[in-house]
């Protein structure tokens, strides 16, 4: 009970630390059939979770609900029978569902001049969930625009979720180690459009919750 009260009163931790540790079970996860299907499980209890971190927001609660059913289902199908037609459309639909999501928790945060401490791991659960989604968006784009990453290992193949993910953290975070590169247009597109994201949420989002924290703290 006190698990789950827990649970209630700080959802965006849940939510943070379960995204972490999928990315340290992704890398097991990879390279067989059981393992994808564990993998699309995974991302199915990371959609309930932020489903769940959006209804204690000013988010919409049918909307998330709308995006995260069809989000749900197409993890379900891509990860029996993935087609060319199924793995864009997943990419675009969980791409529109960690967005909104990450909006929401940017509403939450950004509402009032206090911070609590949900709202202080928010921070970390926003930045994932943005991560997730350009992630997703370039799962859509190597879906229509085959090649449009290399890397330096087996550089003319698909890049995996892993590898894009990994991109899509170096990118948001201007880290700037990713081996993986964007060779043609549209992938740099995305690509410049989340570097200006990253650059956006830590000017704006993280400074001001830093600056709040302390002035409570000096107070």
């Amino acid at each position: 009970m006190t698990l789950l009260a827990s649970a209630k009163r700080h959802p965006s931790a849940i939510l943070l630390v379960v995204q972490l540790l999928g990315v340290l079970l992704y890398p097991a996860m990879e390279g067989s059939r059981g393992g994808r299907v564990a993998f699309e499980i995974l991302g199915i209890v990371v959609l309930v979770l932020a489903v769940f971190s959006v209804r204690s927001t000013p988010g919409l609660t049918w909307v998330s609900i709308c995006l995260g059913i069809p989000a749900v289902v197409l993890s379900v199908v891509n990860a029996f029978r993935p087609t060319d037609v199924i793995v864009p459309v997943s990419g675009v639909i969980h791409a529109a569902f960690y967005f909104y999501a990450a909006y929401s928790l940017l509403r939450y945060m950004l509402s009032d001049p206090d911070v609590s401490t949900d709202e202080l791991y928010a921070t970390g659960a926003t930045f994932t969930l943005v991560a997730w989604g350009f992630a997703y968006l370039f799962v859509f784009v190597q879906a229509v625009v085959p090649h449009s990453f290399t890397a330096a290992v087996n550089p003319n193949a698909d890049r995996t979720w892993m590898e894009l993910l990994f991109l899509s953290f170096t990118t948001l975070s201007s880290t700037g180690l990713s081996d993986i590169v964007p060779i043609t247009s549209w992938a740099r597109s995305v690509v410049m459009i989340e570097q200006l994201a990253g650059l956006g949420y830590v000017a704006m989002v993280v400074s001001r919750l830093v600056g709040l924290t302390v002035a409570r703290r000096s107070s």
